[in-house]
């Protein structure tokens, strides 16, 4: 595993980012505690503010989420939208989703985040195929991101934005070690050459890949 950043650095970042406030310190807390060998799957809460940021700037009503966790992201996200806004969660794992729902009715955002569970492959593919979505953020099985993206990229708007988390795998694009990194690696590849899109990879944690659909 490559640093991408300086933990000094991540530390810095961290604390100079807007806070996380008590629901998100406590729901943090509890999946440390509560999920020890899991815990690293939560996002980092830098990467959670820059959700919520970027939900606020495409205007987004209509979310998506594959791959919730114990809802830290799904907070950042439903935080962004609209008060008649939704988001539509995904995921595999009652155990993990019911603290989910605990912290979405404490941040007052339960009426905003509607949660199937499920293969997320088959829900999404469930969806109308019209492009109505808005923003859809991806983190879940490595190996389902080329087809949670191909079942995406035609339902987003013009406009509408994905974001994939972990698309640098530690470092490991450079020299993949497992399934999952040649997965990722090459659907790094085929969004570069994706005409239906525009793309940027940044490197936030594990680096983070915005993918804009072009109109």
């Amino acid at each position: 595993m490559t640093d991408i950043i300086d933990p000094a650095i991540g530390d810095y970042l961290l604390a100079h980012c807007t806070p996380a406030d008590d629901v998100l310190r406590d729901l943090a807390a509890e999946t440390r505690r509560a999920f020890a060998d899991d815990a690293g799957m939560q996002i980092s809460h830098d990467e959670g503010e820059l959700l919520t940021m970027l939900v606020r700037l495409t205007g987004a009503r209509l979310a998506v989420e594959i791959g919730v966790f114990t809802g830290y992201s799904s907070i950042c996200i439903a935080r962004g939208l609209p008060a008649d806004g939704r988001l539509l969660a995904f995921d595999v794992s009652e155990e993990f989703t019911d603290v989910a729902r605990r912290y979405w009715q404490r941040a007052g955002l339960a009426d905003r985040i509607d949660l199937t569970l499920g293969p997320a492959l088959e829900t999404v593919r469930a969806l109308e195929r019209d492009p109505v979505i808005d923003f859809a953020f991806v983190d879940a099985d490595k190996t389902g991101y080329p087809a949670y993206y191909e079942e995406l990229v035609p339902r987003m708007r013009p406009g509408a934005l994905i974001v994939l988390d972990n698309v640098l795998r530690g470092g490991r694009v450079l020299a993949p070690a497992n399934e999952g990194d040649v997965v990722v690696r090459d659907l790094n590849d085929r969004i570069v050459a994706d005409e239906r899109v525009e793309s940027v990879m940044l490197p936030v944690r594990d680096g983070v890949t915005l993918v804009r659909r072009r109109r």
